[in-house]
């Protein structure tokens, strides 16, 4: 029997096929992600639990020092302390990072996949840049009118903000820079992805949806207006999620909300000055509602 080598046909190449040859992996879909549901569990668990602690373990060394002689402060010292709140917005900024950096370490499996494939950071075809900026606008300006109508009392924001000039900055910075990507990765990357997979698409929005309002609801406590505007936003965001297939749309509404809320976060001591009346009551509305934020 004739071989490529001693063929009739001289200089003729025979290509060898190999029966090793490995098939071309399928795409990445985001709706069928490569983690499951305990893994998103743990990931919303645990950056619970660094929002709560990082701050607080910030703060530590301050209290340690400031508070030595007193034997301890109380929660109203603490509260009205300037720079312990300041300590403890900033503590948001490092509970955000590790956070980030497990969701990461999910979503790639600590840098075999892609983390922006397998969470959906890329745009579909049907939901681009300024569609999500206009969706974020409107989404704001509904807000607005759900707080002007039903606005209730002081939220622990509020509080935040009026402590001192850097606590409002941090906390401008941390809305705009770090939140939107955290909570976005988090709710509607990791655990929508899971949960509709495991539970279908309608049971992963309602649960999403819910489970991110709710956990808003002691910050915004109790004002029914911005807790019924962040209820809104939650759910317009995990129907996007939905529709589209892809997480970047909501990210970029929820970065855009964020962003206005910290505009006026940071220009508000301006524009007040600027329509400044003799008595409280008589300054503009706007004012007013953009406070509630």
């Amino acid at each position: 029997m004739t071989t490529p080598e001693n063929s009739a046909l001289p200089g003729l190449v025979f290509p060898t096929v190999s029966a090793n040859t490995s098939e071309v992996p399928p795409p990445i879909d985001p709706n069928n992600p490569p983690w499951g549901l305990w893994a998103a569990a743990l990931a919303w668990f645990a950056s619970i639990v660094f929002i709560w602690l990082v701050p607080q373990l910030c703060a530590l060394p301050y209290i340690a020092t400031h508070y030595r002689a007193m034997g301890g402060p109380t929660k109203e010292q603490l509260l009205t302390d300037k720079t312990f709140v300041l300590i403890l917005v900033a503590g948001f900024i490092p509970a955000h990072l590790l956070t980030v950096w497990l969701a990461w370490a999910i979503a790639s499996r600590f840098g075999k996949l892609s983390a922006f494939k397998t969470l959906g950071l890329t745009w579909p075809a049907n939901f681009g840049l300024w569609k999500s900026a206009a969706t974020a606008v409107g989404l704001f300006l509904i807000a607005m009118a759900i707080i002007y109508k039903f606005g209730g009392q002081d939220t622990d924001l509020e509080k935040i903000l009026r402590s001192s000039r850097g606590a409002a900055i941090v906390t401008a910075f941390v809305a705009a820079v770090t939140a939107p990507l955290v909570e976005e990765v988090i709710y509607r990357g990791l655990l929508y992805s899971a949960l509709q997979r495991a539970a279908g698409v309608v049971a992963a929005i309602a649960i999403v949806a819910m489970t991110f309002a709710g956990l808003h609801v002691l910050q915004y406590w109790p004002n029914y207006g911005a807790i019924g505007a962040i209820s809104l936003l939650s759910l317009v965001l995990t129907i996007v999620r939905a529709r589209t297939g892809r997480l970047l749309p909501c990210y970029v509404i929820h970065l855009v909300f964020n962003g206005i809320q910290s505009v006026i976060i940071v220009a508000e001591p301006i524009v007040r000055s600027l329509f400044q009346t003799p008595h409280p009551d008589a300054a503009p509305a706007i004012l007013r509602l953009l406070r509630l934020f």
